[in-house]
């Protein structure tokens, strides 16, 4: 029985491939690729021919079965993503899972990540620091994720395509209220851009029509700087009342102060009830 190889890729510049990744990529007997278009063009530069097998997030649960029946059967795998670090936001994770599940042996090869490499020149704090990945698209869902990452004091990282990079600003501005937040869109490639600014002035630069957000964006937001040290029912009720006028039901608004308050969410829900009796 051989092993599955997690190997890191370049996120941009092929330059940045490691030596280490270069030899297990020519000592493995095939390789599970996001993209084998895009793997392809990575293999050429580095003249390896292997043979290739698609893994991504359409396929992975019949394709990550085969690769596994073929590992066990004697043959030595690399999965990549088509940039960075697989398992990460990718469903690499499942094919790990699943390695372990029937005692494959798995080796990490590192590389770049784009969503390490965005915070280390973000200027934000880097000691402490939660990744999120993409934001859901589902309303709720994403209204669930901003209103309890709106209380986390660490840096938060996030990733956006381009084309839902105006609505994330907006849902960020409208739950953190106007903090720092770096933008880093094809680190390492020509076109590599690194803006530090704040959530208020990157809505008024992107709201330019002769300024399109362009490439896959790693966004890198302040944390929340001040939690007050006590929260009466009134301040939790508030707090509950401005997520509701932000689009949320009362029952998840008030679970989710809940949990940054002393107050339940039966409490909070009751009080919220009660003040809408007295508005009718």
């Amino acid at each position: 029985m051989s092993e599955l190889f997690v190997v890191g890729t370049p996120i941009g510049n092929l330059g940045d491939i490691t030596y280490r990744a270069v030899e297990v990529l020519k000592s493995v007997d095939f390789i599970a690729a996001e993209d084998t278009r895009v793997s392809a063009k990575l293999l050429s530069y580095l003249d390896i021919k292997k043979p290739m097998v698609s893994y991504h997030e359409h396929n992975h649960k019949y394709s990550g079965e085969s690769i596994i029946k073929r590992i066990l059967d004697g043959e030595s795998c690399a999965v990549v993503t088509d940039a960075g670090m697989p398992c990460i936001s990718d469903p690499g994770e499942d094919l790990v899972r699943l390695c372990i599940e029937n005692n494959v042996p798995v080796t990490v090869v590192p590389g770049p990540t784009a969503l390490i490499s965005a915070l280390a020149v973000s200027g934000l704090d880097t000691s402490r620091f939660a990744f999120e990945g993409f934001p859901s698209v589902a309303k709720r869902s994403r209204n669930e994720l901003f209103a309890q990452c709106a209380h986390e004091t660490r840096t938060l990282i996030f990733y956006e395509a381009p084309h839902k990079l105006v609505e994330t600003l907006h849902d960020l501005y409208k739950f953190f209220g106007d903090r720092r937040i770096t933008l880093c869109r094809e680190l390492t490639k020509i076109h590599e851009e690194i803006i530090r600014t704040t959530l208020s002035e990157a809505l008024n630069l992107y709201n330019d029509e002769d300024r399109k957000p362009r490439g896959e964006y790693v966004l890198i937001v302040e944390g929340l700087k001040e939690i007050p040290e006590t929260v009466t029912k009134e301040d939790a009720l508030e707090k509950v009342k401005d997520l509701v006028a932000k689009g949320m039901r009362g029952a998840d608004a008030c679970r989710e102060i809940a949990k940054t308050t002393p107050f339940s969410k039966a409490e909070l829900y009751t009080l919220l009830l009660g003040e809408k009796e007295q508005e009718k």
